[in-house]
């Protein structure tokens, strides 16, 4: 049984888009709201630090027509880049000092060179608006689409690219990007982490080399011991120990640099800890491309998969996630499974009708 009304859908009926956005902010309830319209003209009325999370995949250059004319069908890639920059200088206005923006993004060819559009409009968004680039994500697709070209390699993957306004204070759920840690055990009286670690060959190592001497030993027994309490009182999943003499310093020697490498010349040991609740994921995300929702009117590949770690990470509990180019609606779907409200604009009214149908699903 339906509980609530149907998401609003603002129509270019006269009344402002800020309206309705107002409007859906103080209601109950997560059903996406989409205002239908250009990008730039809806942002451009939408109130300031009201977002929280941007997620969105733009329309490649000249490579598809989704229909209803806009971003992507530009005469040449430099426009492209302007008009998008355009946009993403909105997107920066009405976003949170806390928000962030992850920007899905495809490259494209011209006279067989490729011209890496992702690092061109992610260097103009830095250079020119001074947005904080903090990862580049690599989307690896599994497998493509086919590629008939006898003179290069498969495409098969794509950049996301995660923006903030400000080096530090951004929110972030750093949790929800871990992976769910594997546990130590206790076998007779040793505790052995989740690798088998268990401290009788760091001891015997310790006691053996002779690049420590008799005091830095001492204190690196007592390190140890402490450490493997910390894994027996699960305080610590797991752990390496790198000793002067034995392991190489990890990422550099050099103690100008490294100061990993300082603390094992003035300590002779330092510790590798693996947090608790998991290591983090990486910037590689193998998802396949969407070919399961068998959309009659709309050819992206932009996977709901793709949307879901940005939205787990960076948009707070009873915050707003906002997709300027929403399609058929995956990052507002993705949104509101997740039990957040998210505003989708979309230019093609045909495609929002997709994505309202899509969201009913759940109802």
């Amino acid at each position: 049984m339906r509980t609530q009304a149907p998401p609003l859908t603002a129509e270019q009926n006269g009344q402002a888009y800020r309206a309705y956005f107002e409007t859906y902010c103080t209601g109950l309830g997560t059903e996406p709201l989409f205002l239908c319209g250009d990008s730039l003209k809806v942002l451009t009325d939408l109130p300031p630090d009201s977002i929280d999370c941007v997620m969105t995949s733009p329309p490649y250059w000249g490579q598809r027509d989704y229909g209803g004319g806009g971003i992507g069908l530009e005469e040449t890639w430099q426009e492209y880049v302007t008009n998008l920059s355009a946009i993403c200088g909105q997107l920066k206005r009405v976003l949170k000092p806390t928000g962030s923006f992850w920007l899905n993004i495809g490259d494209a060819y011209q006279n067989k060179n490729l011209l890496g559009l992702p690092w061109r409009v992610a260097f103009a968004l830095t250079d020119e608006q001074e947005w904080v680039l903090r990862n580049d994500v690599v989307w690896n697709k599994v497998k493509g689409g086919m590629d008939n070209a006898t003179d290069k390699l498969r495409s098969n993957h794509e950049f996301i690219f995660h923006f903030v306004k400000k080096a530090k204070g951004y929110y972030y759920n750093v949790d929800a990007a871990r992976h769910q840690p594997r546990q130590s055990k206790v076998v007779g009286e040793r505790v052995v982490s989740a690798t088998g670690v268990s401290g009788v060959r760091y001891r015997r190592q310790i006691e053996l080399t002779t690049a420590l001497n008799a005091e830095e030993k001492k204190n690196a027994l007592v390190a140890l011991e402490a450490i493997l309490t910390d894994v027996r009182e699960e305080r610590l999943s797991d752990f390496r120990m790198i000793i002067r003499g034995v392991q190489r310093a990890t990422h550099s020697d050099s103690e100008k640099v490294s100061g990993r490498a300082r603390e094992l010349k003035e300590k002779g040991y330092y510790f590798l800890k693996y947090h608790p609740n998991g290591a983090k994921l990486s910037d590689v995300w193998d998802i396949m491309p969407e070919d399961t929702q068998k959309r009659k009117s709309h050819f992206a590949p932009y996977p709901e998969d793709l949307c879901k770690l940005p939205i787990q990470t960076t948009c707070p509990e009873g915050g707003i996630v906002l997709d300027p180019f929403a399609g058929t609606g995956t990052t507002n779907y993705v949104a509101y499974t997740s039990g957040v409200k998210s505003v989708g604009i979309e230019i093609s009214p045909e495609h929002i009708k997709h994505a309202r149908e899509r969201c009913r699903l759940l109802l």
